[in-house]
């Protein structure tokens, strides 16, 4: 299964995007749960004061509300992402 097809078993909108070496996000956060995958070249991702690196295949889920910030590495990256599928509640026993 490529990568493409496993985000989409578990995530909507996703989408893909790239950017140049040393490109800066800086803090922000998000109100839905992020799924991303690293599709080519490297991002360190930082969240809660822990860096994240990321290279081609590596997977990484930013919880909602996560205060987040990146940095491309020297040669660029490409991601995909998409939104985390709510999780159905189970069904009460009675």
């Amino acid at each position: 299964m490529s990568i493409d097809q496993r985000l989409r078993a578990e995530a909507d909108d996703v989408y893909g995007w790239s950017n140049e070496p040393d490109d800066r996000y800086a803090r922000h956060v998000h109100a839905y749960t992020k799924i991303l995958y690293c599709v080519s070249g490297s991002i360190d991702f930082t969240l809660d004061d822990q860096v994240i690196h990321l290279v081609v295949g590596d997977r990484m889920v930013v919880p909602a509300g996560m205060p987040h910030a990146a940095i491309v590495g020297p040669s660029g990256c490409a991601c995909i992402e998409g939104k985390a599928r709510r999780r159905a509640l189970p069904d009460s026993e009675s």
